[in-house]
């Protein structure tokens, strides 16, 4: 039966992994026309409905690739196994014109499990950016009518693998994923003309980006008493430049005018820092809190530097538990909230905008309190700093799984 069960899980990977890579975008924003797209949220389960923390948080029941360090806080008998999809409402108002959409989308997978004594292991796919929007206005021109509209698809993802060890007394651990970043983004513009010819211009640009990267991870536990912990969390990912293809096509009528192909063109994911700590008391509560920074100004975007801003983030979060052995169910649920903040990588027309979440979350448990099913809600507000820049807001619901079992317990008794 256990071997049964195994293999659900594992053939539910894989067809993840298929489904993935043809998944529709969770996102019609315009400011996706910009850069990679937009940045996609790195935590799981619990940490997403806390804020997004994540470089601070050390359980033994929660799958955390925001630090590899933190794989190693699994005991040796435990196989985890999580995914997540979503839901979103979105908002756009420019002033003048308002438009509202909905979207949906498969998050996240991982599995993570031990490989020796104060070894794990945690291998998955998720996203690392979005790219969706599809908008046009009616313009004039010399006396001439004509349509153009902007198209764009695509995003990246990330498929990790990464190796934790606890390397002093279970209060120091190290780890390191190794991941392949991989996918393509197209933007595309049509120029419609509304005459008696009825003429057009179709030009498009997609860009094929993949390479292997890496981050790394600490964390440290300092028990305040025989039930509190607190745990300090440092993240570093260093540079990277990715390999590229980049296509480039302008149609005039039928008429293809020009197609190019442009190798390696200069495409980088900047170097990243983060920091995060956690206070955990008695497993009943546990309050958190992320400040990461990436350096965007010095990466490179299609060969030219300077596109982007640097980017800095904090998080805040709180879990509560009312009692872990009480009869009744809703005093073993986890209750909990977050907010956090953040300004923009990418710049539209020498503009920035900034991004506030509130966040709130159960988590419902299930199988003897070792699983859970986790659910989540966002509400998130993009305010530019031009009034003339589209304002928008989401409100993002995440449902995920997170299966707890004892995969390598050896029964006496078969």
């Amino acid at each position: 039966m256990q071997k049964r069960i195994n293999l659900i899980i594992v053939s539910g990977f894989l067809s993840f992994l298929a489904v993935s890579l043809t998944a529709q975008n969770s996102t019609n924003s315009p400011y996706t026309r910009y850069g990679y797209g937009e940045l996609a949220n790195r935590s799981f389960g619990a940490g997403r409905s806390m804020g997004g923390v994540g470089i601070g948080l050390r359980s033994s029941k929660q799958i955390n690739p925001m630090n590899p360090a933190s794989y190693s806080s699994m005991d040796s008998m435990t196989f985890l196994f999580d995914f997540g999809a979503s839901a979103q409402l979105s908002w756009y108002n420019d002033g003048t014109n308002k438009q509202n959409d909905v979207n949906g989308n498969v998050e996240y997978m991982a599995m993570q499990f031990p490989v020796y004594k104060q070894i794990a292991m945690s291998v998955g796919l998720l996203p690392y950016t979005h790219v969706g929007y599809s908008f046009g206005e009616t313009k004039t021109s010399e006396g001439q009518e004509y349509v153009e509209t902007f198209n764009g698809t695509g995003g990246l993802n990330q498929l990790y693998a990464g190796l934790s060890i606890d390397i002093w007394k279970k209060r120091l651990s190290v780890g390191a994923n190794i991941n392949y970043l991989f996918g393509s983004n197209t933007h595309s513009t049509t120029t419609y003309y509304v005459s008696s010819s009825s003429t057009s211009l179709y030009s498009s640009k997609k860009f094929k980006l993949s390479a292997a990267t890496f981050d790394f991870g600490l964390q440290y536990t300092h028990p305040l008493s025989k039930t509190d912990n607190l745990i300090l969390g440092l993240t570093f990912a260093p540079k990277k430049r990715l390999n590229s293809d980049t296509y480039e096509m302008v149609v005039n009528g039928s008429e293809t005018v020009s197609s190019d192909t442009i190798k390696d063109l200069a495409y980088d994911i900047p170097v990243g820092y983060g920091i995060g700590v956690s206070y955990v008391k008695d497993n009943k509560f546990i309050a958190a809190a992320d400040f990461s920074y990436q350096e965007w100004s010095k990466a490179s975007f299609a060969g030219k530097n300077g596109e982007f801003k640097n980017r800095s983030k904090i998080s805040t979060g709180i879990e509560y538990i009312p009692n872990l052995f009480s009869r009744p169910y809703y005093n073993r649920m986890r209750y909990r909230l977050g907010l956090n903040y953040a300004n923009s990588y990418v710049q539209v027309d020498g503009n920035d905008y900034k991004e506030y979440c509130a966040t709130m979350g159960l988590g419902f448990p299930i199988s003897d309190a070792r699983s859970f099913i986790n659910l989540s809600f966002e509400y998130v507000k993009i305010k530019p700093d031009a009034k003339t820049m589209i304002d928008e807001n989401y409100l993002r619901m995440t449902l995920s799984y997170t299966f707890n079992e004892h995969w390598f317990f050896k029964r006496r008794v078969e």
